[in-house]
Order: C-alpha cells, then sequence, then structure tokens
C-alpha cells in the first residue's frame, strides 16, 4: 500500500524540489489546500527552514541549509518507516541509465551539428531531426511511467512526474519548442530535473556523486 507523507514534509520537500516555489505553487504540488501550505510555510520560517526571496523578477520560498538538514533527516525517517528504500533504489538504479538517453535528446534538441562545427544551434528547419528527437523523448516518457509507477506504488509523493511529462512532450509536439528544455516552465527538461532531484534527495545522494556520473 503506498504511503502519504505527512503534509509538514511534503511542503518542505516541494520547497527542495521545484528550487523556489510561491505558496501557489507548493499547494499545487503537494495537492494541500492553500491556507494549509501558507501557514506551514510561515510556520518553517519562524523555525528558519525556509527563507522567502526575489530573484529576477520572481520570487517564492527556498530551502535554508538548516531547512535542508531538516528535509532529509525527515526523508530518512519516511523510508525507514515504510520499507520504501529498496524500491526507491532500485528506481534510482534504472533512472541513471536512462538519463543519459534524456540528457542525450535535450541536447539534440538544442544542437544539430553541421560538417565543420558540432556545436550549431538547432534552428528546428529540419522536421525529421526534431522528429526523432520527440520520438526518443516518447520512448523515454513510457519508461517514466513504469519507474514513477513502482515508485507512487511505495510513496505517493512521487506521483505527478510521469503525468506531467507527458503533458510537456504533448505541448512541444503540437508546436511548441521551449517546452523540451525550456526555462520558466514545466518543460521534459525542468521536470526530469526536479524528479532528479527527489530521488537523490530522498537517497541522501549528493548531486555528482553518482555512479558514472560526470
Amino acid at each position: 500500500m503506498t504511503h502519504a507523507s505527512a503534509p509538514e514534509l511534503s511542503v518542505l520537500h516541494a520547497v527542495r524540489v521545484t528550487g523556489l516555489a510561491s505558496d501557489a505553487a507548493v499547494s499545487r504540488r503537494t495537492g494541500i489546500d492553500l491556507d494549509t501550505a501558507s501557514e506551514l510555510l510561515g510556520d518553517f520560517e519562524a523555525y528558519g527552514w525556509v527563507t522567502h526571496v526575489e530573484f529576477a523578477g520572481t520570487s517564492g520560498w527556498t530551502l535554508t541549509e538548516r531547512g535542508r538538514e531538516q528535509d532529509s533527516r525527515k526523508l530518512g525517517e519516511e523510508l525507514d518507516q515504510t520499507g520504501a528504500r529498496s524500491t526507491v533504489e532500485q528506481v534510482h538504479k534504472e533512472f541513471e541509465i536512462l538519463n543519459g538517453r534524456l540528457v542525450r535528446a535535450c541536447t539534440d534538441w538544442q544542437l544539430r551539428p553541421v560538417e565543420g562545427d558540432r556545436l550549431t544551434s538547432n534552428d528546428h528547419s529540419d522536421p525529421q531531426w526534431d522528429g526523432r528527437v520527440l520520438d526518443e523523448l516518447t520512448a523515454i516518457g513510457a519508461e517514466l511511467t513504469r519507474l514513477t509507477g513502482a515508485l507512487v506504488s511505495a510513496l505517493d509523493r512521487f506521483d505527478g512526474y510521469a503525468d506531467r511529462f507527458d503533458a510537456a512532450l504533448g505541448r512541444a509536439r503540437a508546436g511548441d519548442g521551449q517546452w523540451v528544455t525550456g526555462v520558466g516552465v514545466a518543460s521534459c527538461h525542468a521536470v526530469w530535473m526536479e524528479l532528479h532531484e527527489d530521488l537523490l534527495s530522498t537517497l541522501g545522494i549528493a548531486r555528482g556523486a553518482e555512479s558514472g556520473s560526470r
């Protein structure tokens, strides 16, 4: 049976995974009503776990070092209490392999090498090139659905990643290319990076410390 994280952990962890999140974004991500999410964020600010910042015209909550330590402690406790560690570890191993394919696909979306220049930007004038990338992302999305299904069977806070990835891919296929690697939207790449951070933080692995990481 899947485990529902406590609201306190859900809200704190949503800030960590998102990086910079408004009250409304935390509420949407966790499914916790806005008033409760805002109250918890206010409590966390008083504890010194989150701070409200403004950056480049945007604003939101971000974790402090104390907040990161608290989140890590609670995540470890949750894994031990639910017995979900082995499931998350196995998914992470498979995710590492799939991550290489995602990185290559995103690179191919941004660059289309030509003779004499391997770093030529992709101007998206070649429908066959872009179509191949979108087909690869579709295949990756199918694997993502399988992996997150295994995660959700143990911890329901992993729900939603596959749906958001598919929604972004659908927008890209409809002609809006920013939904592949765009910043500031829930693009395929952005959703993927959030899941990556979620897996790493859940298992207590420092980014860059994975086997085979570069």
